[in-house]
């Protein structure tokens, strides 16, 4: 039994259908592994130059939460922000001021269970 071309009818149309959705579906997740990222180097930004801050010699303890949380909220949405400590801890014989950040991690869209993602930044002490 031979196919003639008249049996093929329409396939092309499916075969299209098929791949673009394989195709959009491929371009989400890359689109949205790029979200993830940039959220997450963002934050770890955040949380440096809070440590920066909170390691000036001018300022009070626990300013670097602070000055972290209003970069984020800057940056985003009151839910990355929610979780910001601060602490100072000492390495090689010097204090360090050491923020830490633990926000959702962005699984569709930005939404995403909290708590997943965790960064921290570090800076020196002034005036030791």
């Amino acid at each position: 039994m031979s196919l003639r071309p008249d049996d093929e009818r329409g396939s092309a149309v499916a075969e299209f259908a098929l791949v673009a959705g394989l195709v959009a579906l491929i371009f989400m997740a890359v689109l949205q592994l790029g979200l993830a990222l940039h959220i997450r180097n963002t934050l770890l930004q955040c949380a440096v130059e809070g440590a920066r801050y909170g390691a000036r010699a001018d300022v009070a303890d626990g300013a670097a939460v602070g000055r972290a949380q209003t970069l984020i909220r800057d940056f985003t949405t009151d839910a990355y922000a929610g979780d910001v400590s601060e602490r100072t801890t000492t390495v090689g014989g010097s204090q360090v001021v050491e923020v830490t950040v633990r926000a959702p991690l962005p699984v569709i869209g930005t939404l995403g269970p909290p708590g997943v993602v965790t960064v921290q930044g570090r800076a020196y002490k002034e005036g030791q």
